[in-house]
């Protein structure tokens, strides 16, 4: 079967249509009643996995403030371009009327109330004859989804509200449930959805693939109880996952961010896009485009530009050269000349190593540009993996959001912090993840040796290192390049003001 968002049965479509309009119409006015679909026949029950693809197709169309905002508080990040309160807000000072926080806001909270709708139609075609089996699954992956766009409101927020229904108007009774409520209810739902669904690996199930498994839900389920700081509980889902034999490691490290990375092994759970191998027509595809050069000389000639709004700090850069990283650093950070510049005007750092450069192995060169001095290597695709006659940056390629590298590091963080596991040790996980990139092993790792390598490991990816930081109280780190960080103040953002006037629940007494 294809992928599911790139059905291209005209019902389908059709469906999608029908569940989408009224969704797309909260971001206008998000607190109106709407219904989620149309006049349906219920008694059709063939067409009851359409819900399941509207519900992917949701969760796939991500705009592009949603991951840029959630990720640039860490130190591996900095903002760029000409959006002056997302540099503000990496820098630690908050503005309550920034568009972003009220866009990232309502981009999730609409998933949330669309997949609710979502369920609430399958409940419909089962009670109507359609296979009871298969509607518990596909509710199980949409519980999924809603658990993992949770953790972000929640990383984001703190105390947030928790949707119990397709009913937007409904939030206006709920109340703020707390981050560690939202955590456990976070666990719970994941609890609920892992007997439900498929055991193999994304990439080998045969009716969605690159859909939710048990995998998928079971990596949730520990990120959650890793802010909880239960870490039994953690090392029990990672080991489930370990010991399930379905994910392995992609020994090029490089590649794993770039086209033969799509459907990867290693991969939990990414969001997926095509340009369907076709030089026109019809495509789907990630914003990339925020991440990419505003000035570049690709190999291939015509390859567009981007809008640079998205840095790896020379933090970042100095720490992977100081452990001797190559292939990581690499693949995280691409370099301008004046990027270059920067790191050797540092007297430790005035010879860097020979590999360093502003070409990249693809033979994509970066030129300098006002607004950064290093752009980032994970969300950039080589302009020779482009479909020939495709010129939009990052094109075809997909965004990974779950990857199994992760999940042994949040095992070794467990067992460092009291955990045991019969599956692995904590040095054992650790070196997987050492030995894929051509470092020696460890032994006796420290909370320290895990968090460092989870820092190598994941740069510019979906804010990771932030999340790590706020666990530990490490506010320290953050303080660099003039920042000034105070976790009791910074850790989360302020209520978008638009949302605070709507909803009285979140508005915190003077």
């Amino acid at each position: 079967m294809k992928n599911i968002k790139f059905i291209k049965n005209t019902l389908a479509l059709m469906m999608a249509f029908l569940v989408t309009t009224s969704c797309l119409d909260l971001l206008d006015e998000p607190l109106e009643n709407q219904i989620i679909a149309g006049e349906t026949d219920y008694s059709q029950s063939s067409n009851m996995i359409l819900m399941l693809y509207g519900a992917y197709g949701e969760l796939y169309r991500s705009q592009w403030e949603t991951y840029t905002l959630l990720s640039v508080r860490g130190d591996d990040v900095t903002a760029a371009g000409d959006q002056f309160p997302l540099i503000e807000t990496d820098e630690f000072r908050y503005d309550r009327n920034f568009w972003m926080y009220n866009s990232v806001w309502l981009n999730l909270y609409t998933d949330l109330i669309y997949w609710h709708g979502a369920i609430e139609e399958i409940r419909k075609y089962q009670q109507a004859g359609a296979n009871a089996a298969n509607a518990e699954q596909y509710i199980a992956e949409i519980k999924v989804m809603q658990g993992f766009e949770l953790l972000q409101l929640a990383r984001t927020w703190g105390a947030i509200l928790i949707p119990n229904s397709s009913q937007p108007g409904e939030l206006f009774n709920i109340e703020l449930s707390s981050f560690e409520e939202v955590m456990s209810h976070i666990s719970s739902l994941m609890d609920e959805a892992i007997p439900l669904l498929p055991t193999v690996h994304p990439k080998d199930r045969s009716d969605v693939r690159g859909g939710v498994t048990r995998g998928t839900a079971l990596a949730v389920k520990a990120m959650a109880n890793l802010e909880l700081k239960n870490y039994p509980a953690v090392a029990e889902a990672t080991g489930q996952i370990i010991g399930s034999n379905n994910y392995v490691l992609e020994p090029d490290y490089y590649q794993l961010f770039k086209i033969p990375g799509k459907l990867n092994s290693e991969n939990i759970l990414e969001f997926q896009y095509s340009d369907f191998g076709t030089p026109t027509g019809t495509r789907t595809t990630y914003p990339f485009v925020t991440y990419g050069p505003a000035s570049w000389t690709p190999a291939v000639p015509g390859a567009s530009t981007g809008w640079g709004f998205f840095a790896p700090s020379p933090k970042y850069v100095k720490f992977m050269l100081d452990r001797g990283e190559q292939e990581r650093l690499q693949t995280t950070v691409l370099f301008t000349p004046d990027g270059m510049d920067e790191i050797m005007s540092d007297p430790q750092y005035a010879t860097l190593p020979a590999w360093v450069s502003n070409v990249t192995p693809d033979g994509d060169r970066f030129n300098n540009h006002p607004r950064y001095n290093f752009l980032s290597g994970k969300h950039y695709l080589p302009s020779t993996q482009l479909i020939p006659g495709r010129f939009g940056y990052g094109s075809n390629k997909n965004f990974t959001a779950i990857r199994y590298s992760e999940v042994l590091l949040m095992h070794a963080e467990a067992l460092v912090n009291g955990a045991s596991s019969s599956v692995l040790s904590a040095d054992q996980a650790v070196n997987l993840v050492r030995e894929r990139v051509g470092l020696g092993p460890l032994s006796g790792v420290t909370l320290d040796d895990v968090l460092n390598e989870k820092y190598a490991e994941f740069g510019m990816e979906s804010g990771i290192r932030f999340y790590d930081l706020m666990r530990y109280g490490r506010a320290s780190e953050l303080n660099f390049g003039g920042r000034n960080f105070n976790i009791d103040i910074h850790r989360y953002l302020p209520y978008p003001l638009e949302q605070e006037n709507i909803l009285p629940q979140l508005t915190k007494p003077e």
